[in-house]
């Protein structure tokens, strides 16, 4: 294998990136369909609510496992193979519906097979560049992270051109097209330098992990950055809709584009400016932002305010999940793929809980949006009292 190296770790940022649009592409894409899908193969609410829920499911399960078999297979092998399962799961979604009996299960496993994909991306994409050999490591995490957010944009803007120029009814055409995107990063990782963030002998074991206070307040910091992005930003959408009485091609573009635009531009603006601006003190001032751009949401008397709120929320969480994982590294250099993994699994059970707090107290104030939001502006500021308790050279008595 390392014979037919030929790139160096530029290339592997590179590659990085890419598997984070991937891992956008696999949260995001189905998402665009849910209605055809519906329409199509005669399902109920319940059986489309089941797609995402699988997906997120099957990552945590992902998450969960993956601290033993990635260092067992090794960290090339493991994110070739979770590159070929998302782009098998991203064409599935075409073929499998045909193939099976029942087009539904079809749907489904083609979900488990992305999701399986999408997992081990975002467990192993973050260590890959930690582990790389350059400089200013929170500026690299920051905007390799803004990728998932282009990502984003990426695919809702080019599916929506392609809807409207050739029918949402070749939606199979563009699923296939979408698939190629970690086909291709997956022989890209083939050939560039992958070393780990700490060697194996020398690897915090869980238990010695665990027996960390630090490493509790990470736990607990990064499931908030989970809730506080997604609690926000799935509900983007519809709070668009509801607030300006917009199509829902324009809510889209207003809503979730708008959010993921202004989460990545944070994101790539930490990037370049993080030798100025020490992280902990940007992530306090973007947790103080987001708890002002959710009491804005909730607060706002014109609707045009609380959109605002609801898009400049997207700029103020950027920096959570990336900032985390850059803390973790410092903290703890020695948590290897372990720490990575539990601290994604940590951030996904935030990504399952966040829109599902909104959504259960909407609907408990009779469908009433608004209080929802305001009830998730409890994780934004659970994340600032965690990042105040956070150790500094200063500050005696926090957490280390």
């Amino acid at each position: 294998m390392n014979q037919r190296i030929r790139l160096d770790y530029r290339h592997t940022i590179y590659a990085s990136y890419i598997g984070y649009i991937t891992q956008a592409i696999v949260n995001n894409f189905a998402p665009l369909l849910f209605l055809t899908f519906q329409t199509t193969y005669h399902l109920t609410l319940k059986d489309i609510t089941l797609i995402t829920t699988v997906n997120f499911f099957v990552q945590l399960c992902v998450d969960l496992l993956s601290a033993g078999f990635i260092d067992w297979i090794g960290y090339r092998r493991a994110i070739v193979f979770a590159h070929l399962f998302a782009s098998v799961g991203l064409a599935g979604l075409a073929f499998f519906p045909q193939i099976f009996s029942s087009p539904y299960a079809g749907l489904m496993t083609a979900v488990v097979f992305y999701a399986i994909g999408g997992g081990i991306i975002e467990v192993l994409i973050s260590p890959i560049v930690e582990a790389c050999p350059t400089e200013r490591k929170e500026a690299a995490m920051s905007l390799l992270h803004s990728f998932y957010c282009w990502g984003h944009v990426f695919l809702v803007l080019v599916s929506t051109l392609f809807f409207a120029v050739c029918g949402i009814e070749h939606w199979p055409v563009l699923a296939c097209i979408w698939g190629l995107v970690p086909f291709v990063n997956m022989i890209y990782f083939f050939f560039v330098p992958i070393q780990r963030t700490v060697e194996e002998t020398r690897q915090m074991n869980f238990g010695a992990l665990i027996k960390k206070k630090v490493f509790w307040l990470l736990i607990v910091i990064m499931i908030c950055a989970g809730a506080s992005e997604l609690a926000m930003s799935q509900w983007a959408s519809t709070f668009a809709e509801s607030a300006l009485g917009v199509s829902k091609t324009v809510g889209d573009l207003a809503g979730p584009c708008a959010f993921a635009v202004l989460m990545g531009l944070a994101r790539a603006f930490y990037g370049k400016c993080s030798e100025r601006i020490p992280l902990k003190k940007f992530m306090i001032g973007c947790a103080v932002l987001c708890i002002g751009c959710y009491a804005l949401a909730m607060l706002a008397e014109m609707p045009l305010f609380g959109l605002i709120g609801c898009a400049v929320c997207g700029f103020s969480v950027g920096i959570f999940w990336p900032g985390t994982f850059s803390v973790a590294a410092v903290k703890l250099p020695a948590g290897g793929t372990v720490m990575y993994a539990l601290l994604a699994l940590a951030g996904d059970i935030g990504c399952s809980s966040g829109p599902t707090v909104v959504g259960m107290v909407a609907d408990s104030t009779g469908n009433n949006l608004k209080s929802g939001l305001g009830a998730a502006m409890i994780f934004p500021v659970v994340i600032l009292i965690g990042l105040m308790l956070l150790k500094t050279d200063r500050t005696a008595g926090a957490i280390d």
